[in-house]
C-alpha cells in the first residue's frame, strides 16, 4: 500500500515539467537506442548491396505489422491500468497487465507462422523485384520467427512506461539494442551470414529484450504478470481495443504505406529508389524517436493525472512537451538540410541512392518541426481514453493523408512526387491536430469536466 501511496504522491504533486524530463530521460534513451538499433541492420547491409539495403527496406512493412500489433496491445492495457492505479483500482490494473501481455504473445505466434507459410507471395506483395526478392525472404522468414518475443517486448515496455518504472524499461530495450548493434558485424561479415546474419542479430536483441524487461517487471513495487489474472473476456478486450487501436491504425498504416511507398518507387526508379526511400525513412525514425521517448515520458503523466482528475496538469503537460518537441526538431531539421548528401552516403555509397535520398531528406525535415504538435496530440488523446479521436490523429500522417497523396502525386511529378509526398502528408497531418486536441484542451478548463466524461 505505502509503495502505491508513493507512486500516487509522485505523479500527482511534483511540478509537472520536472516529472515529464524525470520520465523521459529514460524513454528518450530507450527510443534512441532503440532507432539506432533499427538503423543498423540499414547501415551494414548497405556494405553488402543496394538489393540487400531494398530488402531490409522491403521487410520494414512486415516489422510494422509486428510493432502495431504490439504497441496496441501495450498502449492498450498500459493506458488502462496506468488510469486505474490513478483511480485506485489495483485489481483492474493487475488484471490488465496479465490479459495484454497474453493477447500479445497469442497474436506474435500466429502472425509467425501465417507469415512464413505464404512468404513468398508475401514479399511480391511488399514490392521485391527479381533482383532483390532472395535476400528479402531470407531477411523476412527469420524477423517473422522472432515475432512473439518482438511483440511480448512491447507489451512489458509500455506497460512499465505507465508505471512511472521509465528506468526498467530502458534498461531492457539498451540490453537488446546492444546484442544487436555487437551480433551484426560478428554474424554478417565474421561468420558470412550476411543478409541472415543482419536478420538474427535483430531477433537476438529482441530476445534479449523481451527476457531483461520480463525481470524487470518483477522488480520493485511494479505489476507482477501472473496465469491466473489473465482474463481474455469482453471487457478487457474492449478496453485494449479502445486505448490501443490508435497505436495500430499509426503502426499498420505505416505499414502500408511504406508498402505503398516501396511499389511507387521501385516502379519509377528501381532498387536504388526503393533503398533510397528506405534509408531517409529510417533516417526520420531516429529523429523522431527522440520526440517519441519525450512524448512517452508525458503519457503517464497524462494518464494517471486525467484518472485522478487533475486536468490542469494534463494541459500542462501537453503544452510542454509541444513547445520544447518543437525547439528540438527545428534544430534536427536544419542539419538534416545541411548535411544530407553526408548522411544518405553514410549507408550507402550509390551515387543513385544519394541523389535520390538527399531530395527525400531536405523535402520532409522541412516539415518535420511540426511533428511536435501531432505526436503530442495523438498521445494525448490516446492516454485520457479518447479512442476514436485518437485514431483520428494517429491515422492521418501515414493513412489518411499519406496513402492518397502516394496514389497522387507521383502521377503528376514522377520520382520527385515520391520523393515530397511524406512532407505534404505532415503538413495536412499537422493542420487537422490543431482541432483535435483543441477540442479537448478546452473541455478541461470546464468545471463540470469531471461529472460530464462519466
Amino acid at each position: 500500500m505505502k509503495s502505491n501511496e508513493n507512486r500516487y504522491e509522485l505523479l500527482t504533486q511534483t511540478p509537472v515539467p520536472n516529472l515529464i524530463l524525470r520520465m523521459a530521460v529514460p524513454t528518450i534513451i530507450s527510443m534512441l537506442v532503440t532507432g539506432i538499433y533499427n538503423t543498423a541492420d540499414t547501415f551494414f547491409v548497405g556494405r553488402i548491396s543496394t538489393q540487400a539495403t531494398a530488402a531490409v527496406g522491403l521487410v520494414f512493412s512486415v516489422m510494422a505489422v509486428i510493432q502495431a500489433l504490439g504497441f496496441f496491445c501495450g498502449h492498450g492495457s498500459g493506458n488502462f491500468l496506468s488510469r486505474m492505479l490513478g483511480a485506485g483500482e489495483q485489481d483492474k490494473a493487475n488484471n490488465m497487465a496479465s490479459t495484454g501481455f497474453a493477447l500479445s504473445l497469442i497474436l506474435g505466434v500466429i502472425v509467425a507462422i501465417v507469415g512464413n507459410i505464404f512468404a513468398v507471395p508475401l514479399g511480391y506483395a511488399l514490392g521485391a523485384t527479381e533482383t532483390s526478392l532472395a535476400d528479402t525472404l531470407i531477411y523476412m522468414r527469420i524477423i517473422l520467427i522472432g515475432a512473439p518475443f518482438m511483440m511480448g517486448q512491447f507489451v512489458i515496455n509500455n506497460q512499465l512506461r505507465f508505471q512511472g518504472a521509465a528506468y526498467y524499461a530502458m534498461i531492457g530495450l539498451m540490453a537488446g539494442a546492444v546484442i544487436n548493434i555487437g551480433l551484426d558485424p560478428l554474424l554478417m561479415f565474421v561468420l558470412d551470414l550476411g543478409v541472415a546474419g543482419a536478420a538474427m542479430a535483430t531477433v537476438s536483441g529482441q530476445i534479449i529484450s523481451f527476457i531483461v524487461l520480463l525481470i524487470g517487471s518483477r522488480q520493485g513495487d511494479n505489476i507482477r504478470l501472473h496465469f491466473k489474472n489473465i482474463h481474455l473476456n469482453v471487457y478487457y478486450i474492449k478496453e485494449i481495443i479502445n486505448g490501443g487501436i490508435p497505436s495500430l491504425f499509426r503502426q499498420g498504416l505505416a505499414a502500408v504505406a511504406t508498402l505503398l511507398l516501396n511499389h511507387a518507387a521501385g516502379s519509377l526508379g528501381g532498387d536504388a529508389a526503393i533503398a533510397g526511400m528506405s534509408v531517409v525513412t529510417r533516417v526520420l525514425m531516429l529523429l523522431a524517436s527522440a520526440l517519441i521517448g519525450f512524448g512517452q515520458g508525458y503519457q503517464p503523466v497524462c494518464s494517471f493525472n486525467f484518472g485522478a482528475e487533475l486536468f490542469g496538469r494534463v494541459r500542462e503537460g501537453f503544452f510542454f512537451c509541444v513547445k520544447w518537441g518543437t525547439v528540438f526538431l527545428i534544430g534536427a531539421a536544419a542539419a538534416c538540410i545541411a548535411f544530407s548528401h553526408y548522411i544518405i552516403g553514410f549507408f550507402r555509397d550509390d551515387p543513385e541512392v544519394i541523389a535520390i535520398g538527399t531530395v527525400a531528406l531536405r523535402a520532409q525535415a522541412i516539415t518535420l518541426p511540426l511533428l511536435a504538435c501531432t505526436v503530442m496530440t495523438n498521445m494525448m488523446l490516446q492516454s485520457i481514453g479518447k479512442g476514436f479521436k485518437a485514431s483520428v490523429a494517429s491515422s492521418s500522417r501515414n493513412g489518411i493523408f499519406f496513402i492518397p497523396l502516394i496514389m497522387i502525386l507521383p502521377r503528376f511529378f514522377g520520382l520527385f512526387g515520391v520523393e515530397i509526398t511524406q512532407a505534404c502528408a505532415d503538413v495536412l497531418s499537422f493542420i487537422l491536430a490543431i482541432p483535435l486536441a483543441a477540442s479537448e484542451l478546452k473541455k478541461m478548463k470546464s468545471d463540470n469536466y469531471s461529472a460530464a466524461r462519466k
